[in-house]
């Protein structure tokens, strides 16, 4: 076998494999005389049957598979003995002709290979790259503090509607005819919630401003949420379909005011939150355990902008890279046959971008000692897993619960590579950050997420 690769322009790669018989002659007749043990065919015993027929029968197939097998066998190894670095997969040539397997070999496969660019990218002390450090001021702890409040929070009975304390409503809703009565045969719905405070239109809202227990409120759902038959299908329980055909008033008899009431900043929400064991003694070790796993939380948002800045930065001192554009794009197109040629031009130069970065998270991560390992997936999972639960307020989840959320993610083939590429992320950082001139600046919440809206 002879192998030649040929790479003029250091980007288009075009590799020339010539197969000949002695290849691939033993294996095909090795596997042959496997196919003969145990080919069933009438009038011959089992392992009987004649070699000439077994040929005739399954000779071209597993002479291509035994030659499809070995060109990929040996393209491969041949990449990794020469380290090219291909990008996508091999393509035969657009104009190349199949090769004709019922001649006799030797047989000549071409094969366009796409090459990465060459580029040095090195970091150093004498790199300055901005770090921005968010402040746990006491702004944001009394945030967090009446966000856990609220989600503690519960509701007691009232008698009169106030919308600014959040009020629920239970009533009894019946439909109205052209007069004001109860229309015979229409829509009564027993025990309906309502929150007024989100009606749309200013004046249908207003109908219930000061309403107190027992009171008739006159309104029309389909004025009060306009454009909105969901919601009003919701409230009449009927389907969305039929909303058009209850366009008129109804009464709303309030049978219910239930107000929210947030939490007790004590030692019963301290223990909910972050459980007994934190063995949070006052309000002031709260604020410090809520500040504490806010400055943990935050790191990584501080260290996702890190490496936000540090991608600009390394794209800027690299400069445009030359692609093989054109064998790229029939990779891309390969690998999306169903979507054409148009998603293809109008994705590309994203996908650039995005292997670019790649290219360059690669070269560092192997300048610097940074492998991902299955620990560091598992990780990523986790603190997804974390991030998921913290939204709900629960900030004290066992790990042993923790874990398994995380297992059940992982079993998703789905997510394993946005867990690499997290677990990458979180290394280099971390990497990086002992290499580099920090640039380090303090912010508060509000000006990061303006600076990474911006980005």
């Amino acid at each position: 076998m002879k192998i030649s690769f040929e790479n003029p322009d250091k980007v288009n790669g075009l590799m020339t494999i010539t197969v000949e018989e002695a290849d691939y002659k033993d294996e095909v007749e090795k596997t042959l005389k496997d196919y003969r043990k145990h080919a069933n065919v009438p009038g011959f015993r089992p392992g009987q049957v004649p070699m000439g027929l077994v040929k005739r029968q399954y000779g071209m197939q597993v002479k291509m598979d035994t030659i499809n097998k070995i060109l990929g066998e040996n393209l491969q190894k041949y990449i990794a003995d020469n380290k090219i670095q291909m990008l996508g997969q091999p393509l035969a040539p657009e104009a190349g002709e199949a090769v004709d397997l019922e001649k006799a070999a030797p047989y000549e496969f071409k094969f366009d290979i796409a090459v990465a660019p060459e580029f040095n990218i090195e970091l150093s002390g004498k790199n300055k790259v901005d770090y921005y450090e968010i402040a746990v001021d006491d702004k944001l702890i009394d945030q967090q503090v009446e966000m856990f409040r609220s989600r503690a929070g519960h509701y007691d009975k009232a008698e009169t509607f106030d919308p600014e304390q959040r009020d629920m409503l239970k009533g009894d809703l019946r439909e109205l005819d052209e007069n004001g009565n109860t229309l015979e045969g229409g829509i009564t719905v027993e025990g309906a919630s309502m929150m007024p405070q989100y009606i749309k239109v200013e004046d249908q809202k207003k109908l219930f401003d000061g309403a107190k227990l027992g009171d008739i409120i006159t309104f029309n759902p389909t004025a009060a949420y306009p454009d909105n038959d969901i919601e009003v299908s919701s409230l009449l329980k009927i389907k969305k379909e039929e909303v058009a055909e209850h366009k008129g008033n109804f009464s709303y008899q309030i049978t219910e005011i239930s107000r929210f009431v947030k939490a007790e900043n004590n030692a019963e929400l301290w223990n909910g939150v972050y459980g007994e064991e934190a063995g949070i003694k006052d309000e002031a070790g709260f604020r410090k355990a809520i500040a504490d796993g806010l400055k943990e939380q935050l790191k990584g948002d501080s260290d996702y902008k890190f490496i936000q800045d540090l991608r600009a930065y390394c794209e800027k001192k690299v400069g445009k890279l030359t692609f093989p554009d054109a064998l790229l794009k029939r990779i891309m197109l390969a690998n999306n046959k169903d979507k054409g040629e148009e998603f293809v031009e109008k994705n590309y130069e994203q996908s650039i971008r995005e292997l670019t970065w790649h290219l360059i998270k690669q070269q560092l991560a192997a300048a610097h000692g940074v492998k991902v390992e299955d620990n560091d997936v598992r990780e990523s999972a986790r603190q997804m897993a974390r991030a998921q639960f913290a939204q709900y307020g629960m900030t004290n989840v066992p790990d042993d619960y923790l874990n398994g959320y995380a297992d059940d993610m992982l079993k998703k083939r789905e997510n394993i590579d946005s867990f690499v590429e997290a677990a990458l992320d979180r290394k280099l950082a971390a990497a990086v950050k002992e290499i580099v001139k920090l640039n380090v600046k303090s912010v508060s919440l509000e000006e990061f997420n303006k600076l990474v809206s911006e980005q």
